[in-house]
């Protein structure tokens, strides 16, 4: 087992500052043991801990990560802008030509606005979809994690639809009142909501591509149907895309299924891993917002140049080296190769674009309610194992792979076959 001395030093001390010893829950490691693991740097796919360790990275910081860590593009991006100054609190060019290319590779967006981060993406766009119709209700579907906001940490009950139950303590159950909760994949929920509250609903919000919850993949055919039945009751679709957006096509899920939404929301990637947030669509929505209209929104750090830099410096490296093939190219062969080494044992290797979930139950679900919490256990022993063998995966069953232009195939053939043999000694 390699030496973790140093991450267990640092630990010890974040917990007598930080609360829980950490800036996020996930990174405590408690859904899987141990220590976390105390990252000192990362270089394309892979990062290097306090103690000299180095692991193949699948994780990505979460998936904005796309060209790998510190790529050169990015990094000189955000050097030159933070030379010119960090923060300024008011217009610079850099907003424009980001928001210009974003709107090449997603041409249904017709206006957008910046953010700090995919929990203000969100609450923003639901606020507008909110004023827009001048309805108060949300259908929200579980297994969807649309960022920490009150009104949307509601999980659903026992009931097929359910009004929204707060997940978090601190959150009054008045304010999630108006967020109704579904299944995924499921119709008729969608119906007898709107037969019940139709006159009431402004939004469906939907991860298109749901990968919060484990990669819980939906038909075309059922986010066709939320296009429809949102269109004939007056209320408006909006496409969490915080991690699918310029992930699994440069212009997302929507341009994956043919779909288009009346607002997206945008993080991740767009900011090429610095803090960012976007959301747009539709102008004549759009056009709500302050200073153009009464829906207020505001932020000192929106726009911020370093992440302005570093998401136009991604972005314009993807498309000038067409690198989104390339890396689903990768992805599948990954996929692949890791499916040969655990044939014929019960799991399920989920993907789409360049995201993966091992999922230890076949058939892989489509919605949260079906995902079997017996294989927790195995997923601990998988990423503890792995860990040892030099490949960091996300600390959580529940969360998703990603895989970078920075891994390369022999990268990917070794960990395929190193993950296959931890797996089936599991079984």
């Amino acid at each position: 087992m390699p030496e973790r001395k140093r991450s267990t030093q640092l630990y010890n001390r974040a917990i007598d500052s930080l609360s829980g010893g950490v800036n996020s829950p996930v990174r405590a490691f408690k859904a899987v043991g141990g220590t976390p693991i105390y990252i000192e740097r990362g270089e394309g796919a892979y990062i290097f801990d306090v103690d000299g360790n180095k692991y193949l990275d699948f994780c990505g910081s979460w998936g904005p990560l796309i060209l790998g860590h510190a790529h050169p593009s990015v990094v000189d991006a955000v050097n030159r802008a933070a030379s010119r100054g960090t923060s300024f609190g008011t217009v610079h060019e850099n907003e424009i030509l980001l928001a210009e290319k974003i709107k090449h590779l997603c041409p249904h967006i017709e206006l957008l606005r910046f953010v700090s981060s995919g929990t203000e993406a969100v609450m923003s766009a639901v606020r507008l979809a909110r004023a827009y119709t001048k309805k108060d209700k949300i259908i929200k579907f579980s297994g969807c994690y649309h960022g920490h906001s009150d009104y949307l940490l509601a999980a659903a009950g026992s009931g097929l639809v359910t009004f929204g139950i707060p997940s978090s303590a601190g959150v009054p159950e008045d304010f999630t009142k108006h967020t109704l909760i579904a299944p995924l994949s499921d119709i008729p929920a969608i119906e007898a909501l709107f037969e019940k509250y139709g006159k009431e609903i402004a939004a469906i919000i939907i991860e298109p591509i749901p990968a919060n919850n484990g990669l819980l993949l939906q038909s075309q055919e059922f986010l066709g149907f939320l296009r429809e039945i949102t269109k004939r009751h007056g209320a408006l679709l909006i496409f969490d895309e915080v991690i699918s957006g310029f992930r699994v096509a440069p212009g997302g899920a929507s341009e994956l299924y043919g779909i288009i939404p009346d607002l997206s929301t945008y993080g991740k990637v767009v900011g090429g891993g610095l803090p960012v947030g976007a959301f747009g669509g539709r102008a004549d929505i759009m056009s709500l917002l302050a200073p153009l209209g009464p829906v207020y929104q505001a932020g000192t750090l929106s726009g911020n140049p370093l992440a302005m830099a570093g998401g136009l410096a991604t972005l314009e490296f993807l498309e000038k080296n067409d690198l989104w093939r390339k890396i689903e190219k990768e992805t599948r062969g990954f996929v692949l190769n890791l499916r040969r080494e655990t044939k014929n044992l019960p799991i399920s290797i989920v993907t789409i674009g360049s995201i993966f979930w091992i999922s230890f139950q076949t058939p892989a679900p489509s919605r949260a309610e079906g995902i079997d919490s017996a294989g927790i256990s195995k997923f601990t022993a998988l990423f503890n194992k792995a860990l040892d063998a030099g490949i960091y995966l996300a600390p959580s069953a529940y969360e998703v792979a990603f895989i970078n232009a920075a891994h390369t195939h022999d990268d990917l053939s070794a960990a395929a076959s190193k993950l296959g043999e931890i797996i089936r000694a599991l079984y």
